[in-house]
């Protein structure tokens, strides 16, 4: 079986992709990311929109239509969410692989 070139993700682009079920706005992106990972990843404008960029540039996300033009929100696509479930499946198996050895 082939390796998806775009895994592993890193722990903020996980917590991005999974932000992103639900279509938000970058400050909302910002908020999600520090509550789903208990405050563990905290992230700055520039980072986000860096992230942002590069995830729609992989098709990983796309902006949909927004009633506030100010903001330009953001949603998970097909494709980010098998790479999402593909990145989570990789990190069971790690979880398994060490609970075997390490008891």
């Amino acid at each position: 079986m082939s390796r998806d070139k775009n895994l592993p993700l890193t722990e903020t682009v996980f917590y991005i992709l999974l932000a992103l079920m639900e279509p938000a706005h970058g400050y909302l992106i910002i908020q999600k990311v520090e509550e789903l990972s208990g405050g563990q990843v905290r992230m700055a404008a520039g980072t986000l929109y860096g992230a942002v960029e590069n995830l729609v540039k992989l098709k990983l996300i796309q902006p949909v239509k927004s009633e506030d033009s100010r903001r330009k929100v953001y949603v998970i696509t097909e494709k980010g969410i098998e790479t999402l479930r593909l990145d989570f499946a990789r990190m069971n198996h790690m979880i398994e692989v060490t609970k075997k050895i390490l008891g």
